[in-house]
């Protein structure tokens, strides 16, 4: 996308190709607009057109091109804080509430993959956390003690069980959760969007909206080459939102995070590593994580921005890290490299927001974008057609705050990302 490799990599050159689509041209009026072509924007527009309301999207670029077609595309349920820590920011009635609707969140998504035939390498074999050392041990140990308090059937695996499913020795422990899998994103996205499409959906790119006014009665939403009026409206840019709600950005650290893919790998290797087809990630604070692609590519991320001298200093890390983890692919090289931004929040926890009269937002995904942001865009579809109430969500209205020290904290991530693993390339 935008003739950049790095931005997309080997999704881009994997998925099947976006549904047509055209630039806004014109006038339209429309129940709902929803901003942001991603998985929240794609999942609210097909459940908002399923529920009788007619729907336009306006994507500023194209289907998947922020958060939704660059990560890892692992299916995960919950959220990276820790389960019981959920009603201790959240209360009693929004945090279990979240972690019930984030625990049904992965079946949601591979249902939806089945109902719509959608083409995106869908693998539901489960995840495995990867336990470093003692204390990441004792990480996911708790983790599972409190997903199992809740009736959740995750198993914490000795470190041989662990060796036979990862195909290494480097890790103590890992928790296989078996609600979670893997697909390919931006498949994954394109197939939301012509699955809305089909239901009635008309979905713009390359239409940024650059003015929004309220006029009372509908919102007037402004692209340069025409413009929605819409009763209601979604806002569903996550960390990749700007212009005319930016708050939704300036509320998130951006933590930029990269990927890596081989070239398909033999038979005998690909059974050596991960042979059944799980997803995987460290405990590591500045963490990696693995998986295969349809193709047996063996996919490998981590912190950092692949930019400047990043690109270098992150790609050498990726070849030694790989090495010591799967000896057996010592000094194979790289076939696809890219990278995005994961939007954080101060508490490492979504929002919803309402920005404006009939104006409503999920945000802050925090490095779980697909099953979050697949249930959340229907829950802003049931919420606007009228089938639940405000008070019925899986999270209470707040007000966006700007993160402080935002610019800072960012060029930090991505230096310190940069200092990390020189000093590992060099071990």
């Amino acid at each position: 996308m935008k003739n950049d490799p790095r931005s997309h990599g080997l999704w881009e050159a994997s998925a099947p190709p976006a549904p047509p689509t055209v630039a806004l041209s014109g006038e339209l009026d429309v129940d709902v607009a929803v901003i942001g072509g991603g998985f929240t924007g794609c999942s609210a527009a097909l459940h908002l057109c399923e529920g009788g309301a007619s729907v336009a999207v306006l994507e500023a670029e194209e289907i998947g091109f922020g958060g939704s077609g660059r990560n890892v595309g692992l299916v995960n349920a919950g959220m990276w804080v820790m389960p019981d820590d959920l009603p201790g920011e959240l209360g009693d009635v929004y945090g279990e509430r979240l972690l019930q609707l984030l625990g049904e969140a992965p079946s949601v998504v591979f249902e939806l993959v089945e109902r719509h035939a959608i083409p995106c390498e869908a693998e539901r074999r489960g995840t495995l956390h990867c336990a470093v050392g003692p204390k990441g041990l004792d990480e996911v140990r708790e983790r599972e003690r409190q997903w199992r308090a809740r009736g959740v059937p995750v198993r914490l695996l000795d470190p041989e069980e662990t060796a036979a499913k990862v195909g290494t020795m480097a890790y103590a422990g890992a928790l296989l959760d078996e609600r979670a899998g893997t697909i390919q994103p931006l498949a994954y996205a394109r197939g939301l969007a012509r699955a809305a499409i089909a239901a009635g959906a008309t979905i713009f790119t390359a239409s940024p909206v650059i003015e929004a006014t309220d006029e009372g009665a509908v919102w007037r939403l402004a692209t340069p080459t025409g413009v929605v009026r819409a009763r209601s409206v979604v806002v569903a840019t996550d960390a990749y939102g700007t212009g005319v709600f930016p708050q939704i950005r300036r509320e998130q650290v951006h933590l930029p995070y990269f990927n890596m893919a081989t070239p398909p790998l033999g038979d005998n290797v690909r059974h050596s590593i991960l042979p059944e087809r799980q997803g995987a990630w460290d405990t590591k604070e500045i963490l990696s994580s693995f998986r295969f692609d349809q193709a047996g590519r063996l996919v490998f991320g981590s912190v950092g921005a692949l930019r400047g001298g990043g690109q270098m200093v992150h790609r050498d890390w990726g070849r030694r890290a790989l090495a010591r983890l799967f000896p057996q692919i010592a000094g194979i090289d790289f076939e696809y490299q890219w990278y995005g931004h994961i939007g954080m929040t101060e508490n490492s926890l979504p929002r919803f927001h309402r920005l404006g009269r009939d104006v409503v937002a999920f945000s802050g995904y925090n490095g779980r974008g697909i099953a979050p942001g697949t249930v959340f865009g229907r829950c802003l579809a049931r919420l606007l057609l009228g089938e639940i109430g405000e008070a019925d969500l899986p999270l209470p209205v707040t007000d966006p705050l700007p993160a402080p020290r935002r610019a800072l904290r960012e060029a930090y991530y991505e230096v310190g990302a940069q200092v990390a693993h020189l000093a590992g390339a060099r071990l």
